[in-house]
């Protein structure tokens, strides 16, 4: 009889989170197995865009797509009544989105931007470098797990859409994210790594019901691009956005937890730091620009989802900053130290 040994924590399907309004309840419901209709266009148009409702069901569609959730089969990644609802919860937040960021910007317009820092050194990466407490440290990874322990995995979802140029430069950049073939420098492991050097419990989905909307949002709308085909500009423009600022930021991540004396913490943004920097210039010119050469007409494409993306980035650092300052808890529930 062969035994099989338990997958570690991080890597176990996470449970079902508490709903936060009707529609995630609705979502939630169904994949318990629930009988009832799903809610309808009307519902989703009225709900806030950006509210922790419509951001927890959309993030509990996606990660059918992903991992899934304890006792949910897989089938239910492709129910075509949870897919109707999500297809008009995207429509709900993509149009807020483009809305919020109408251009008519081109995409080098976009990246050249990212490039020059704000004169007060404005944002969260600065505020730990200079002021951060070892649980604001803490707090601030909890909000990235839902989004880093599946780094690069959303953006993995743009190969099969990419030829030629442009796919070998995302190729590249892929390799060095999933660890160059070796287990324990993949990313997402570093970032369950730095999860439990700062006494954090790195199950995947573990901390979701602590994670309010604005960090859901950051990580909802790469599963949005990456997930249709038709918008595969608006993704390498949120890949290119997203690395162009990466390198600086990691910097000051890494010299805020040695700060706080967690060294072994520093070793996901020390790898960042580096490597970055490398991967701005690959997916700026080899990704997006091959991809511009082939089809020309993805460019306001690609300027949108870099604007998207510094959007929704922004709003996440006003939102933490705004409870740090205030003396507060940038997550919805405490976490407790579990290591």
């Amino acid at each position: 009889m062969t035994i099989t040994a338990p997958r570690p924590a991080e890597a176990r399907a996470p449970a079902l989170p508490p709903a936060r309004g009707e529609l995630s309840a609705a979502v939630s419901g169904r994949l318990r197995g629930r009988p009832g209709a799903l809610p309808g266009a009307r519902a989703a148009a009225a709900a806030d865009p950006y509210g922790e409702d419509l951001q927890l069901a959309l993030h509990l569609c996606y990660e059918l797509h992903y991992r899934g959730f304890a006792g949910v089969p897989d089938t239910a990644e492709w129910d075509p009544d949870l897919l109707r609802l999500r297809a008009l919860l995207e429509e709900r937040f993509e149009g807020a989105l483009r809305e919020a960021c109408p251009g008519p910007a081109t995409p080098d317009e976009v990246f050249d931007g990212l490039l020059t820092e704000p004169p007060d050194g404005r944002g969260v990466s600065r505020h730990l470098l200079r002021h951060g407490t070892p649980e604001q440290l803490r707090e601030y990874a909890v909000l990235r797990s839902v989004q880093q322990l599946r780094e690069s995995d959303p953006q993995a979802w743009m190969l099969p859409r990419l030829h030629g140029r442009a796919k070998a430069g995302m190729v590249t950049v892929l390799y060095d994210e999933f660890g160059c073939g070796r287990e324990e420098r993949v990313h997402a492991r570093l970032y369950a790594d730095l999860m439990s050097a700062l006494g954090l419990d790195p199950g995947y989905g573990r901390h979701l019901p602590a994670i309010g909307a604005p960090a859901l949002a950051t990580a909802n709308v790469m599963s949005l691009f990456g997930l249709h085909r038709a918008r595969r500009g608006a993704l390498a423009g949120h890949f290119a956005a997203l690395e162009i600022g990466s390198s600086p930021a990691a910097s000051w991540h890494a010299a805020a937890l040695r700060r706080c004396g967690a060294e072994e913490a520093a070793r996901y943004y020390d790898e960042h730091v580096e490597a970055d920097a490398v991967h701005e210039q690959l997916i700026r010119r080899e990704v997006v620009g091959g991809l511009l050469a082939e089809e020309p007409g993805l460019a306001p494409d690609v300027a949108f989802g870099a604007e998207a993306t510094v959007f929704l980035e922004d709003a996440l650092a006003a939102s933490v900053l705004r409870a740090w300052r205030s003396g507060g808890t940038a997550l919805r529930l405490p976490v407790e130290e579990e290591a």
